[in-house]
């Protein structure tokens, strides 16, 4: 399979990139979502990539860039729910789970959309009582509400649609993370660079080198296999796209978090200060592990697939 970007996938790329820098430079990420952030993205076709005609391997590309700059938001559920309600969207699986349910970006939603095994309603976010929010969530740029009781709300979509958003939700929840993965390997790369120690670079120390380059392998092999899987979402016909779904969420939450932590490792103490990005990303990619399935669930979803795994 090639995995070079075609030149329209490159173009996509770099204009999502010029976007997110002009836009979205880490100093208005750190100021959290709000309705102009929202509006932006719209504007520039983030949310409706599908209805206007690409697939999800150009969604991935998206994606992974949005993640490269850490963008907040509900972003996946904005992207999965266009065409199906309107506004600032944000979702919440509760299916075999139970309350309190965990609801982020309540304050800036539109309309929630819950998920369970009978397919996806509309909750009107104006509607949910009884919010309380968390006062240190997980990530900082990613507020939470608890909330004990949701309204019915209005079915707008059942099993197909479940089916469907259960497939490409963690694929572009996983090129997200990959696109945080190569974040974190920049920033201690350069940083790398420029850190010195006994007159020297630490860059140039080989406990750090080693570090460095299992982040550069761990990173490309996740955007390999989450390429691999929006292709054979798109074309089904050329493997098994539930392993394939399953392995890219799989393999891309185990990047992000280990790139995360082990860029807190090369920046030292200046890791876990709020001055210093990667923990933002480190962040951001505990909380979208428990999206569409963690590392763990899809590992055994893969699993089940091979052939006397489990004898």
């Amino acid at each position: 399979m090639d995995f070079d970007l075609s030149a329209d996938q490159v173009a996509l790329r770099d204009g999502i990139r010029s976007l997110c820098e002009g836009r979205f430079p880490i100093k208005r990420v750190r100021e959290g979502f709000d309705r102009s952030a929202h509006a932006e993205l719209a504007e520039a076709g983030v949310f409706s990539l599908r209805s206007d005609g690409f697939g999800v391997a150009d969604a991935a590309v998206v994606f992974e860039e949005l993640g490269r700059a850490a963008v907040p938001g509900p972003l996946v559920w904005a992207y999965l729910a266009h065409g199906v309600v309107d506004g600032i969207v944000g979702g919440l699986e509760v299916a075999h789970r139970r309350p309190p349910w965990m609801i982020e970006h309540i304050d800036a939603l539109d309309t929630l959309l819950v998920v369970d095994e009978n397919g996806v309603r509309a909750v009107p976010a104006g509607k949910i009582a009884g919010a309380d929010p968390v006062k240190r969530p997980l990530d900082p740029l990613t507020p939470v509400h608890r909330v004990d009781d949701l309204p019915t709300g209005e079915s707008v979509g059942g099993d197909e649609l479940l089916a469907r958003w259960r497939l490409e939700g963690p694929v572009v929840t996983a090129a997200f993370l990959v696109g945080a993965a190569q974040a974190c390997t920049d920033l201690s790369v350069a940083y790398a660079k420029e850190r010195r120690q006994f007159d020297r670079p630490i860059g140039s120390f080989q406990a750090i080198k080693h570090l460095l380059a299992d982040m550069l392998v761990r990173t490309e092999v996740a955007r390999a296999s989450v390429h691999a899987a929006a292709c054979t979402l798109d074309d089904p016909d050329v493997g098994d796209v539930a392993r394939a779904v399953a392995g890219a969420k799989m393999l891309a939450g185990e990047t992000a978090i280990a790139n995360g932590k082990t860029g807190i490792q090369v920046h030292g103490g200046m890791g876990f200060t709020w001055e210093v990005d990667v923990h933002l990303y480190l962040k951001r990619a505990w909380v979208l592990d428990t999206v569409f399935g963690s590392v763990d669930e899809h590992a055994d979803a893969v699993a089940a697939t091979v052939p006397n795994a489990r004898q």
